[in-house]
């Protein structure tokens, strides 16, 4: 009888490319991959630990796995096990604890997988932590358009908020030939768009100097039909020759997520980021000015050590300002290790969740204002297979959510579309003749 393992993954999107290569790793060995809700032999759980939400997932989605199966083997992984991987061996039912490298060599770490009376832990030194590199794609072709591809891991920024530098280590690239064979790959298996994945993709720099505009240029150069997101890029590293690059080359999506965390300098200060809110309001305009089209999409956080009313409100309006198109609101949450833990000035918990109910309205206005602008543009589209009470959805180039009448014939093929009506997330469309 086949054995069936399920995997669930919280976190960003290099984290789903990553549980898909362990995925991969499972069906060579023989198992069947299965939904997480069935019942199954295994289940892996790949964990997030940028916010105490993550966390708490992680251990609701532990006792939601021995409900499905109470016999079931249950190993996590990925930061959270890296960090504090006593913390959820102590967790009932967790059988392994394998860090941020671990997940790749589970099959040699780890015997047979039979439920066992005490979790086995297996962690990287921050030595190897440094020094691996795994590549990771998503690779399940047949039923999806869009793929991941790991190019870059770990980090070499001290923003005093974050816990990602000691989870993944420091800062480390694929190398170029395998990054471009990787990629080559994934076109193989029939992905049309490919979303270029890291830590900070934008320091992407191989053994060799390659830095990440040489890689876009390299990777535009693959013939085919397809194209290139990039995941998101750090302000300070994106250049003038990546910004001309994508407005140059069609094969490149015309989107950016450009994280800011603050629009207050004296906030980006103690956060330790690498520029003031006047260096981002000027790059965001110099990138509307060159691709008047492009989505814009913003990390911001609430709540930090020392954001008075008086602070947030400058980021509120400076965000109102700002011609993006949405946002991605955190609320700050204390993390073990890190800089900010140690600060004054903490906000109430009320105060977090007003701003963040402020920020994700500004959000909603700037999304639908991007929708409207759009209208009467025909938006490259590529609609997945999906066929939801019949309709289809897709994304356009510059990252709007889109929907029309299902038609399988322009399933996985760049259709170009023109917006006829939104909603709050998605816009309705029809095809257009560019």
């Amino acid at each position: 009888m086949t054995k069936t393992v399920a995997l669930y993954t919280l976190g960003c999107k290099l984290n789903y490319s990553e549980t898909s290569t362990v995925g991969s790793m499972f069906m060579k060995e023989g198992y069947e991959i299965v939904d997480f809700a069935q019942v199954a032999d295994v289940y892996i759980i790949n964990t997030c630990t940028v916010t105490e939400n993550a966390e708490k997932d992680c251990r609701q989605i532990v006792r939601r796995a021995l409900k499905t199966n109470p016999h079931a083997f249950i190993a996590v992984t990925g930061c959270y096990a890296q960090l504090r991987p006593g913390e959820i061996a102590n967790i009932t039912g967790v059988d392994a604890v394998l860090g941020t490298n671990e997940k790749f060599k589970l099959f040699s770490l780890i015997e047979n997988f039979e439920k066992r009376d005490l979790a086995c832990i297996h962690t990287s030194s921050d030595e190897s932590l440094q020094s691996d590199f795994f590549s990771a794609f998503s690779a399940d072709g047949e039923t999806r358009t869009r793929a991941f591809l790991k190019i870059q891991d770990g980090c070499d920024y001290t923003c005093s908020f974050c816990t990602i530098p000691a989870a993944r280590g420091k800062s480390r690239s694929d190398k170029h030939q395998n990054v471009l064979q990787n990629f080559s790959e994934l076109l193989k298996r029939g992905y049309k768009e490919i979303i270029l994945t890291g830590v900070n993709v934008g320091d992407y720099t191989d053994e060799d100097g390659k830095d990440f505009f040489a890689l876009l240029r390299d990777i535009v150069a693959i013939p085919g039909d397809f194209r290139v997101r990039i995941s998101s890029i750090e302000p300070n590293l994106l250049t003038d020759d990546i910004l001309q690059l994508v407005k140059s080359e069609k094969k490149l999506c015309k989107h950016f997520h450009i994280p800011l965390q603050s629009g207050n300098s004296k906030i980006l200060k103690l956060m330790q980021r690498r520029y003031n809110a006047e260096f981002y309001s000027k790059l965001i305009n110099k990138v509307k000015a060159e691709i008047p089209e492009a989505g814009i999409g913003v990390d911001v956080i609430v709540g930090f050590p020392g954001e008075s009313d008086e602070d947030f409100q400058v980021t509120a309006k400076f965000l109102a300002e700002l011609p993006i198109s949405y946002l991605h609101v955190f609320t700050y949450s204390e993390r073990p290790g890190t800089k900010a833990i140690s600060m004054e000035n903490k906000v109430e918990t009320l105060h977090k969740k007003e701003r963040n109910k402020i920020l994700r309205i500004i959000s909603e206005k700037k999304k639908l204002e991007f929708f409207d602008s759009m209208k009467d543009i025909p938006l490259q589209v590529l609609f997945e297979l999906e066929n939801d009470s019949g309709f289809m959805k897709g994304f356009s180039d510059n990252y709007i959510r889109m929907q029309q009448a299902y038609n399988s014939e322009k399933i996985n093929k760049f259709t170009y579309s023109k917006i006829i009506g939104t909603d709050t997330n998605i816009c309705h469309s029809i095809s257009v003749e560019k």
